[in-house]
């Protein structure tokens, strides 16, 4: 199937799901009253804000070097606003998104729901190799509890699922810790359909978390029957595109080696001048909905299923209280079904992912 195709059935999918039920200028936004704080979801048994915090961009991960204090200061600021789902890792840094995310909830940890993930070998000195072994995950396990301050982990995902150990052992030793109190909720990051129900057989599962926006919807198809049969609910992390949903990127765009995106197909040259109509399509639906086009890229999400809640992430209050108006949009079904008719007329080009990291994806 061609790209152009999967985009068109994925389009209809969502439209059909329906009817069944950063870098540049910050936006010049008013705040939303107190009152628009964002709805609460439930992923499983886990309660959560509709719209949480991605927390790796504060690590360089898209260039820059960022101060500690204004990034602890962010994450309090986003709690103050609503949200009380934050999500990190060991990998993010590495070590460091935990450590500055688990100073900057410490006066309000019990209020709050914290997401990190083991699954690659921080602890043994290879941050870029999967590892899912039982004594890896326990050692990775107490690093991640010591690092953010607290006696539990509200929700563990495995990063990547490891081919050379058995989805049971994995899931087992996640149960082990759930008994021991060390862990409340479990999950997985760019899990097959295949994987996530053998992982679910041991121990059930509360979410699963993978890439998806408006220009990568490929969950819609290979996942989401899945979670939505066994009850599992749904994280999107780059929910704004890497940006390149919100406008902040343009065509004429380049990045700095030390950015994730200079790696990325999605953000060649070529690709970014030929995707730009999608920009032009979020920025017109976004006008009819008075929304900024962040806003309108959540919202699309958030009115998908009731059993998403997407992880944007930022460096910048601004860009934070731009997305986080979106807390409480949604499109109508005809809204969402009006959407994807334009957008399947759209040919995009580039894949999410460079060779390496698509080969770590869980097929």
């Amino acid at each position: 199937m061609n790209r152009r195709d999967f985009l068109k059935m994925a389009a209809s999918t969502a439209f059909l799901a329906a009817g069944k039920a950063f870098a540049s200028a910050a936006p010049a936004v008013t705040l939303p009253a107190s009152g628009d704080k964002p709805e609460h979801r439930r992923l499983g048994s886990l309660e959560v804000s509709a719209i949480g915090l991605g927390c790796l961009p504060m690590v360089g991960y898209y260039g820059g070097k960022y101060d500690k204090d204004e990034m602890i200061a962010l994450i309090r600021r986003a709690y103050d606003r609503g949200v009380t789902f934050f999500d990190t890792a060991e990998v993010y840094g590495p070590h460091t998104s935990e450590e500055w995310v688990g100073e900057a909830v410490k006066p309000f940890r019990n209020r709050i729901k914290i997401g990190t993930k083991f699954g690659f070998g921080v602890e043994e000195g290879q941050p870029t190799a999967l590892n899912s072994r039982p004594d890896h995950i326990r050692r990775a396990v107490e690093g991640s509890l010591k690092r953010l301050q607290t006696d539990h982990i509200d929700l563990l995902y495995q990063h990547r699922v490891d081919p050379k150990v058995p989805m049971e052992d994995v899931a087992g030793t996640v149960k082990d810790l759930m008994a021991e109190g060390k862990v409340l909720h479990w999950g997985m990051s760019e899990a097959s359909a295949r994987s996530i129900r053998r992982a679910h057989a041991v121990c059930p599962l509360s979410a699963v978390q993978s890439e998806y926006a408006i220009w990568w919807r490929e969950p819609e198809t290979k996942i989401f029957p899945t979670l939505e049969e066994l009850g599992i609910g749904f994280v999107p992390y780059c929910p704004l595109g890497r940006a390149f949903l919100t406008g902040a990127v343009d065509e004429n765009s380049r990045f700095a080696k030390n950015d994730r995106r200079a790696t990325l197909p999605q953000f060649t040259p070529e690709a970014l001048k030929h995707n730009m109509p999608l920009v032009g399509l979020v920025k017109k639906w976004a006008a009819r909905k008075n929304l900024t086009p962040a806003q309108f890229a959540l919202a699309w999400i958030l009115s998908q299923k009731l059993w998403i809640a997407p992880i944007p992430g930022t460096t910048n209050p601004a860009h934070l209280d731009d997305f986080l108006g979106a807390g409480n949009v949604r499109l109508t079904t005809d809204e969402l079904a009006g959407f994807d008719r334009d957008y399947a007329q759209i040919d995009l080009m580039g894949h999410r992912a460079d060779p390496f990291t698509e080969s770590q994806i869980d097929k």
